[in-house]
This record gives C-alpha cells, sequence and structure tokens, in this order.
C-alpha cells in the first residue's frame, strides 16, 4: 500500500512538472528587440512604404529608356484619270515614313538623375515608417510592463486591506474597536478593489494596443522578456547630435527631395535647347521611286517653358527652407528627450535613494502600531497612500525614461532590422 502512495505520488509530479514545461513552451517570451522585428515584418505600414520603393525603381527603368521610332505605311491602289497610252499602266501606291527622335543627352541625363532621387526619398520614407513603428511597438512593450506591475502593486494594497478589515472585524466583534472602523475599512477595500480592477484591465488594453501595431502576428499569450529597470545606454549628446543630422529620415528625405528638384529644374532647363527627329521616308508608285532623309527641329521661340522652370525653382527654394527648419526642430527634439530622460533618471536616483525606503518603513512602523494598538486605522490608511503615491511615481519615472530613449532612437533611426529579403 506504501509502494502504491509512493508511485502514484511520484506519477503525480511527474504529470505536473510535464504540464508546467509544455506551458512554458507553449507561451513566447520575447524581448524587446524581436517585439519590434516581428512588428516591422507584419506591419502594413512598413509594407506599403517598401512598395514606394518598388514603385520608384520603375520609375528610373522608364526614365532610363529610349524612345521609340514612330513608323507610319500608306499602301493602296492607284487608278489613274487619263488613259493607259498616255499615262502608262495603273500600279500600287506605297509610302513608307519613319521618325526617330534624338533626345537632348542633358536632357536625358538629368531625368534619370531625378528619378534616382526619388528611390533615395522613398527609401528614407521606408525609414521614417521603420523607426516611428519601432519606437512605438518599444514605449507600448513598456507600457505594458507599467500596467502590470501597477496591477501587481494595486493587487498588493488590495491585500493589506483586506488584511486589515479581517482585524477590525476581528476586534469590533470582541467589543474593543467601534463598528465606524469596520465600515471604513470596507470602503477603503472597496476602493482598493476598483483601482486594481482597473489597473487589470488598463494592462489588457496595453496588450491589445501591442498587439494592433504588431498587425496581429504576436501570439495572444505572448509574455515580455523586459523590465522597467533595463538599462538606457546612450551615447553622449555631442555625438548623437552628428548623428541625428546624418541619420534621421526626415532628413534624409528632405535632402533627397532636395537633389530631385534640382535634377527637375536642369531638366526643364535642358527641354529648351531644340528637339531633333531623323526622318526618313520611301515613296513608291508607278512611275516614281524616292528616298528621302531630313531632320525635324522643334524650336522654342515663343515659348521657353518658363513657367515649368520657376515652378521647379520655386519648389527647391520651399524643399530648402523646409529642410533647414526640420535639422533645427529634430535637433530640439532631440534635447528635449534628452532633458526628459535626465529628469527620469534623476527622480529614479531620488525615489530608490530613500523615499521608497523611507515609506515602507514608515507603513510597516504604523502596522506595527496598529496591531499594539498604539495607533489608529487612519495612520495605517495614511501612510500606505503615501507608499502607493511614492511607487506609483517611481514606476511611471521608469516608463518615462524608456520612453525617452525610445524617442531618442527613433530620432536617430536605431532599431532593429527586420529579416525580409530585398
Amino acid at each position: 500500500m506504501q509502494n502504491f502512495r509512493l508511485r502514484y505520488f511520484l506519477l503525480s509530479l511527474f504529470i505536473l512538472f510535464y504540464s508546467a514545461l509544455l506551458s512554458a513552451q507553449g507561451t513566447s517570451r520575447l524581448t524587446i528587440k524581436e517585439l519590434q522585428q516581428i512588428g516591422l515584418e507584419a506591419n502594413g505600414l512598413v509594407q506599403a512604404a517598401r512598395s514606394q520603393i518598388n514603385m520608384a525603381e520603375a520609375g528610373v527603368v522608364a526614365a532610363r529608356a529610349y524612345p521609340n521610332p514612330n513608323v507610319t505605311v500608306k499602301v493602296g491602289p492607284q487608278s489613274g484619270r487619263y488613259p493607259a497610252s498616255v499615262i502608262g499602266p495603273s500600279n500600287d501606291y506605297r509610302e513608307v515614313n519613319v521618325s526617330q527622335p534624338i533626345e537632348n543627352p542633358f536632357f536625358r541625363s538629368a531625368r534619370i538623375n531625378s528619378a534616382e532621387a526619388v528611390v533615395d526619398v522613398r527609401q528614407a520614407s521606408l525609414n521614417q515608417v521603420r523607426a516611428d513603428l519601432a519606437a512605438q511597438l518599444r514605449v507600448r512593450a513598456y507600457e505594458l510592463i507599467l500596467r502590470r506591475e501597477q496591477a501587481e502593486m494595486e493587487a498588493g494594497i488590495f491585500d493589506l486591506m483586506k488584511e486589515i478589515q479581517r482585524r477590525i472585524k476581528v476586534s469590533v466583534e470582541v467589543g474593543e474597536t467601534a463598528r465606524f472602523e469596520l465600515v471604513r475599512a470596507d470602503t477603503e477595500v472597496l476602493s482598493a478593489e476598483n483601482r486594481m480592477e482597473a489597473a487589470r484591465l488598463s494592462a489588457e488594453r496595453a496588450r491589445v494596443a501591442l498587439i494592433q501595431l504588431a498587425a496581429g502576428a504576436l501570439q495572444s499569450d505572448f509574455e515580455i522578456n523586459a523590465s522597467l529597470t533595463d538599462l538606457v545606454e546612450l551615447p553622449p549628446l555631442e555625438m548623437l547630435r552628428e548623428e541625428i543630422v546624418r541619420l534621421n529620415p526626415e532628413i534624409q528625405r528632405l535632402e533627397a527631395e532636395q537633389i530631385s528638384v534640382t535634377q527637375r529644374i536642369d531638366q526643364e532647363k535642358a527641354s529648351v535647347l531644340p528637339r531633333v527627329n531623323i526622318l526618313y521616308e520611301n515613296y513608291t508608285d508607278a512611275q516614281f521611286s524616292t528616298n528621302v532623309a531630313g531632320l525635324n527641329l522643334e524650336i522654342p521661340i515663343f515659348y521657353r517653358r518658363r513657367g515649368e522652370i520657376d515652378t521647379a525653382v520655386y519648389d527647391s527654394a520651399r524643399i530648402r527652407e523646409t529642410l533647414d527648419y526640420r535639422r533645427f526642430e529634430i535637433i530640439q527634439l532631440l534635447e528635449l528627450a534628452w532633458q526628459a530622460k535626465e529628469i527620469a533618471r534623476r527622480r529614479i536616483e531620488m525615489f530608490e535613494g530613500g523615499i521608497v525606503r523611507d515609506a515602507e518603513l514608515a507603513l510597516n512602523i504604523a502596522q506595527t502600531a496598529y496591531r499594539l494598538g498604539e495607533r489608529g486605522f487612519i495612520e495605517v490608511l495614511d501612510t500606505q497612500r503615501i507608499l502607493r503615491g511614492v511607487l506609483g511615481e517611481l514606476l511611471q519615472a521608469r516608463f518615462e525614461l524608456q520612453s525617452a530613449a525610445a524617442e531618442i532612437d527613433r530620432l536617430r533611426a536605431y532599431y532593429p532590422k527586420e529579416h525580409f529579403v530585398e
């Protein structure tokens, strides 16, 4: 009988261990980098931006193409209006006209360069979409961690209030405490329960928002292998200023647009030169056979494309002014994000340096004094609220630190590249 019980106990342990192992294997734990890669691969905005690059590359193929010749063939019978003895026998009529445009090399070069610059514009736009999405995924992931820790904190406060309620209830039953204290404890328990449920719902909302950004590519039971206490390592501020001017996708896009519109100005100016068509004509009838070659020149005398040239020039000025302003603005955004990071870091150091410890010590002292009957329930509630506020501000400061780091990485386009075969 004892051997049977031992075997049954060991079998139960094995089943529990195997079930836990399967559960752990079924639940995916993703790092922030893996989460960003999954979102970048699945999000439709990234795919749409990549299609824009393919369209721009097709535009380069079209810009490099040579103009096709124009061939005209005319064939038909001839019937004379005079007797054959006068004009000879009738015959078929045939006429062939060939026209081949010869492109201006300056116009062609500017058109190709402009189309290639559009490819760079689309690539920079794709990088901008990637950087924005990667930063949003990172912030949403840390927001989910924040909401979970807030829910755990509220659950701990609820358990504490339940324990105090139980003690007050016992004291009321033995006549040591007035019933008013129990009513107050019941109210605090209900308030703590409401906050706990609200925190849990906020955590679920953060999870749904993260799944939405990843376009449904995440499992419903995914876990994040990260913490609000993760280290934030960034280059010095001076180095970041230099990196952002070179690597920021929006600055790169505006620079590429500037190159494209400059080439368009050259293209419009080159189009003022005469256009040349090589002509060839073959004519055959009953009496004659003629071969003629020549040139067709289109000379812009009356209209020299002044409107198109001015439009391109003003567009170039618009892009240049926008580029100068965005360079300044993005540097200021970096400064703001850096200051937010430093403020959050100092707040964390302040809370971890003693405020949290002092608040926890005050709550322990208040609880001990309440159990000994030296302090009332109000003192416990006051110290508990102080500790709750301090812990909440600490969690918020840690989240703000991670958010500021994500914003800095967004500005300098620092994110993990998705596994995509171009």
